[in-house]
């Protein structure tokens, strides 16, 4: 096994952490801002890349840790390292309400493909890198662009969903329809591409975007209910404008009503 073999345990409802249990010598990957709490005698470096290859040379490690701005990501990675005597525990945080999902790249064929930002931890060993979409419709209305992200290896991963995380195992030739954005990862047999939705009323007036994603069987999908793009949009629509009102603010009682209504705002 070329990926360290750790323990861990989830805990919480909305807003998870995952809990790991490093043995001596072993050690976790994450993404910068990720971490939460770690016991004594856990030591953090930074390094190019994730730390999979450690024999590729500096060249190989700059360009690989290079493909990550491809996706978004820093050059840089977090591990975390257990350099102590005996077990130690270090915790990584969700980045908003949501659920965390393991992923043993053992039971996946050694692939998952998901979103550029649904990435929160690894066991050291495990690669992350980037798959290209191979079509051009998938690339410019796919909502993910050209690009996801791709963890290999046969160790842990540990994704992020946000809001209720569904899983569906699709038969050979199953097809599912998914928002865009809803996509959280799938397997490597999965087929993904795009359809448009079609129709004048719903292209104009329906507000779920112009095209499905549909996901193809044999394999696995895991979708989420609250993308992150969407939950910022609503914020957004909800936040006061400069020099505005509030966004569904039309009581006539005016600033009487919003003290009525909660909004204690002076």
């Amino acid at each position: 096994m070329n990926s360290h073999e750790i323990d861990y345990e989830i805990f919480g409802e909305e807003m998870q952490y995952v809990e790991l249990e490093l043995d001596p010598q072993e050690a976790a990957i994450a993404e910068a801002g990720n971490f939460m709490m770690m016991d004594n005698g856990i030591k953090m470096d930074t390094i190019f890349g994730d730390g999979s290859k450690q024999n590729e040379g500096f060249l190989g490690k700059v360009l690989g840790a290079g493909k990550r701005l491809l996706t978004g990501e820093s050059l840089f990675m977090t591990i975390f390292s257990n350099i102590g005597q005996g077990k130690k525990k270090i915790s990584f945080a969700s980045p908003y309400p949501g659920k965390i999902i393991p992923v043993d790249l053992t039971q996946f064929g050694g692939k998952f493909i998901c979103q550029k930002d649904a990435f929160l931890c690894a066991a050291k060993g495990v690669s992350i890198g980037i798959e290209f979409s191979r079509k051009l419709g998938r690339g410019f209305f796919g909502g993910e662009g050209f690009i996801m992200q791709s963890l290999e290896g046969d160790g842990m991963a540990f994704v992020h969903a946000g809001g209720t995380m569904a899983k569906k195992e699709l038969a050979v030739g199953e097809v599912l329809k998914v928002d865009t954005g809803c996509i959280i990862g799938f397997t490597q047999t999965v087929n993904y591409d795009i359809e448009f939705i079609g129709g004048i009323r719903n292209t104009f007036f329906g507000g779920e975007g112009l095209f499905f994603a549909t996901l193809t069987g044999p394999g696995v999908v895991y979708v989420q209910s609250l993308p992150f793009s969407r939950l910022a949009n609503r914020v957004l629509q909800a936040a006061p404008q400069a020099g505005g009102k509030d966004k569904g603010e039309g009581s006539i009682l005016g600033g009487l009503g919003d003290i009525l209504g909660g909004d204690n705002r002076f």
